[in-house]
């Protein structure tokens, strides 16, 4: 699929969602959004349709960096529309959002009534009670618990949620077992109690992924999302390419391999370690040292020219922060790097780099458990890419997979969940072992 075609199946998708949404009788509508397919941009359009002098609308974020993502965007692309940000107390107003003259930012609640459209995250809602509109909408509704929306839903008659499926669940710091399986376990994400009470509530997706490459997006959408989706670009719109050629170590082979295919699984010998292994660390960060030391240029379809990889367009992904934390220790000995994202898969999702290199969460560990199995966990690590994932594991994984399906407890009541962590699992070392270089 060209990616005229896919623009258009992408345009078809959108018309539809907005004229179910103006014409549904029902509470709410639930669209489906995979990585990269332009969630935001449906929020804005969403808004600026079903906003009028007398339906203002209101938005619902899960944290304030989104909210300010959503507010500077909505007041730069619609100009003749009112934003209002409401805030809590103890907020600092970031630079970039006073130079925009139709946005409000407030504290009060009275005043954000006279906004065309209020932005706000869901625990500040919660705090709202003289409110109410038509319309609401939801981001990240998946992120969403679904105890956060029992607090805000009476403030709308109906709400459009959009959100990623294949991103990781709410998830707490206290142990939740006590609400397994009940109708309202406050741990479950809004949506899934949402459709759980609600079966004929209409769901729509977004059918195409301008951030995952052509290399990328088949294996994503299989292993991670009951509902297909493609890349909106063609292998030959994007590659990487280098100024300096590489030597005949197993680290340029492993950028070059990446480079050729979008995939590299650089695989250490088998050993148990703890949720530190300085060996894969030093690895992630000695392969995004190739990566600039060679001056990879990245060639896509807004810049056909190519542009410099900087540090600024790496990620290192980890499943736990004690690594990241490792990682970020590390990297104060490398000024080359200064700049490159390193985090856990929780604070890496929604974010987009051109290249990511992922710790495997089941790397080095003598068995599973529901935490590194999650599904969400490694659909998010291996979903943030432009061009080329490079994953870091050691050996015997597949074994660990096929003696360990899971630890975890069965609960009654607990509908099965799709995609099944284990099997994603497999599903994507499977694709790897098609790209490994041994180390």
């Amino acid at each position: 699929m060209n990616e005229s075609s896919a623009a258009e199946l992408s345009r078809q998708a959108v018309d539809r969602i907005l004229t179910t949404l103006t014409t549904t009788s029902h509470r709410g509508v639930v669209v489906d959004s995979p990585p990269g397919a332009g969630k935001t941009t449906l929020v804005q359009q969403a808004a600026q349709r079903l906003i009028s002098p007398q339906r203002p609308c209101m938005i619902v974020a899960q944290t304030n960096a989104q909210v300010d993502d959503l507010v500077t965007r909505l007041a730069q692309q619609a100009p003749h529309l009112t934003v209002a940000r409401l805030t809590g107390q103890s907020y600092t107003v970031p630079t970039r959002l006073r130079a925009w003259q139709n946005l409000i930012i407030t504290t009060d609640a009275a005043q954000a009534t006279r906004a065309d459209v209020a932005v706000a995250t869901a625990s500040k809602w919660a705090n709202i009670q003289e409110w109410h509109r038509d319309w609401a909408i939801v981001d990240e509704a998946y992120q969403m618990r679904s105890d956060a929306l029992l607090k805000i839903a009476h403030l709308s008659d109906q709400t459009l949620f959009v959100g990623d499926p294949g991103q990781l669940d709410p998830f707490s710091s206290i142990p939740t077992e006590r609400w397994r399986g009940l109708p309202h376990d406050p741990m479950a994400s809004a949506v899934s109690v949402l459709l759980k009470m609600n079966r004929d509530l209409p769901v729509l997706s977004l059918p195409v992924s301008w951030r995952l490459p052509a290399s990328a997006a088949q294996l994503v959408s299989a292993a991670f999302y009951v509902t297909p989706f493609r890349a909106g670009t063609t292998e030959n719109d994007r590659r990487l390419t280098f100024t300096t050629a590489g030597m005949r170590g197993t680290l340029d082979q492993t950028v070059d391999l990446a480079a050729r295919t979008g995939w590299a699984l650089y695989e250490l010998p088998a050993r148990h370690t703890g949720h530190i292994d300085p060996e894969a660390a030093h690895a992630a960060i000695d392969i995004a040292l190739r990566l600039l030391a060679r001056d990879a240029t990245a060639h896509c379809e807004i810049r056909p020219a190519g542009r410099r990889l900087e540090p600024t367009d790496i990620a290192i992904g980890t499943a736990h922060r004690d690594q990241a934390g490792y990682l970020h220790n590390l990297l104060r000995s490398y000024p080359r790097l200064n700049g490159i994202a390193v985090d856990t898969a929780n604070r890496l999702q929604g974010r987009e780099y051109a290249i990511t290199i992922v710790l495997h969460p089941l790397s080095g560990r003598r068995d599973t458990s529901g935490f590194h199995l999650e599904a969400g966990r490694l659909c998010v690590l291996t979903s943030r890419h432009r061009h080329a994932c490079i994953v870091i594991a050691r050996a015997g994984i597949d074994r660990l997979l096929d003696d360990h399906p899971t630890h975890e407890p069965v609960h009654l009541g607990v509908d099965s969940k799709f995609p099944d962590g284990w099997e994603a699992n497999q599903h994507v070392l499977q694709h790897l072992a098609g790209h490994r270089i041994r180390a």
